[in-house]
């Protein structure tokens, strides 16, 4: 009897001591950082650069695995940079940067130092958004912290790293993560494939397919149509194919009839077969994210834009800002902008009406105005009304 209970208080010590872990501190509230949106749901964070007092524009980017300071805009505040071997890589080329170690970046409520900013030039980008594009904020800060981006507010909630209570519904989930998170996602068309690829908050689209992972995955039906169009990257501009996927799943969330940009991975961007590309930030700004990149997962709820429809207009047209003036600059042939007979070159100045000389304003026409419309140009300073009949990819 007496060894029985020994034993028995062998057993409790042993569970009690198993119950003794480490808990972390609650993660705690910094500040909470508006931001707005561009074509494609891009994020737009403003913040100030060491004692400069000029706000700059930054996207949060979950795509980029550092920090970085748009060449012009380090020149223009006299920021000191040193040349290195160090590469970046995108879908338009691959360069060796410069740097600039040690600076601070400061929001509201907070300022994140030791920073080393890798310097490349974002003229391009400036030109497709319409605002100066001063930096990208990526894994240099996102690793620090706890980041909430609600998508109904616009707000970025920024917390420090430790136990976080996740909003009610929605799902977590561990993506594998290196710089970048790589999420799986099921892909279904002719055939169901599950795959990784980039959480990219950072890209303007929906989904980003290889071509190498297309062709060998035979995930699309051989009779579907695609689309020639355009997109922009590091590098410059790449040329793209668009199609409709029957439908797309993460985590417990599907999605129907998503539109998919198909592209030649040159610099392999993806590390195919690793990944098979990335997810853009029109599809994820449909729920409220938590990054929590120290404890390695993402938390996604359904925010209020969870069914808003995708973009399924297709006009063939790049058009950029250029020296204050919206121009039409390339034109893919026998798209609707080419046989509506827009040239390179033509100033845009109104679209159905609408004379704001406003890129966004312009771009979010041309996405939801499936069917004809109405847009004068500038060609030569003579004004020319032209008739587009946009197409819609589903068909």
């Amino acid at each position: 009897m007496k060894k029985i209970f020994s034993i028995i208080l062998l057993l409790g010590s042993l569970q009690l001591s198993a119950q003794e872990e480490f808990v972390p501190p609650d993660a705690r509230f910094i500040s909470k950082v508006p931001f707005f949106q561009l074509s494609g749901g891009i994020i737009i964070l403003k913040a100030q650069l060491d004692q400069f007092s000029d706000s700059l524009n930054f996207v949060l980017d979950t795509g980029s695995g550092g920090i970085s300071l748009d060449s012009t805009t380090a020149e223009k505040l006299s920021i000191p940079t040193q040349q290195t071997e160090k590469s970046i890589r995108g879908i338009a080329g691959i360069k060796k940067v410069a740097f600039a170690y040690d600076h601070s970046l400061s929001m509201p409520g907070i300022q994140v130092k030791h920073l080393d900013f890798h310097i490349n030039n974002y003229d391009l980008l400036t030109s497709v958004y319409g605002i100066r594009i001063d930096g990208i904020i990526g894994y240099s800060f996102l690793r620090r912290y706890i980041v909430h981006l609600d998508f109904d507010k616009r707000v970025m909630e920024i917390y420090t790293p430790g136990r976080f209570k996740y909003p009610k519904g929605g799902q977590l989930i561990r993506p594998n993560f290196s710089t970048l998170p790589l999420m799986q996602s099921t892909l279904q068309d002719s055939k169901t494939l599950l795959s990784r690829f980039i959480f990219d908050t950072g890209a303007g689209l929906c989904f980003l397919l290889s071509r190498d992972f297309v062709d060998d995955s035979m995930v699309f039906k051989s009779k579907r149509k695609f689309f020639l169009t355009q997109a922009e990257g590091l590098g410059g501009k790449k040329q793209m194919e668009i199609a409709v996927m029957k439908s797309i799943k993460i985590g417990n969330y599907k999605f129907k009839k998503v539109p998919v940009h198909i592209f030649e991975d040159d610099y392999n961007v993806t590390n195919y077969p690793t990944l098979g590309g990335l997810i853009g930030n029109d599809l994820l700004r449909r729920f409220n994210i938590t990054l929590n990149y120290p404890d390695q997962s993402i938390h996604l709820k359904p925010n209020n834009h969870f069914n808003d429809p995708f973009d399924y207009s297709y006009t063939g047209l790049g058009i950029y800002l250029i020296d204050g003036q919206i121009k039409v600059v390339d034109i893919i042939e026998g798209s609707p902008g080419d046989k509506a007979g827009f040239k390179t070159d033509d100033i845009i100045f109104s679209i159905e009406n609408n004379a704001s000389n406003n890129i966004q304003a312009y771009k979010n026409l041309f996405q939801n105005s499936i069917g004809k419309i109405k847009v004068i140009v500038l060609r030569n300073n003579i004004p020319l009304l032209l008739n587009m009949q946009v197409k819609d990819i589903r068909k």
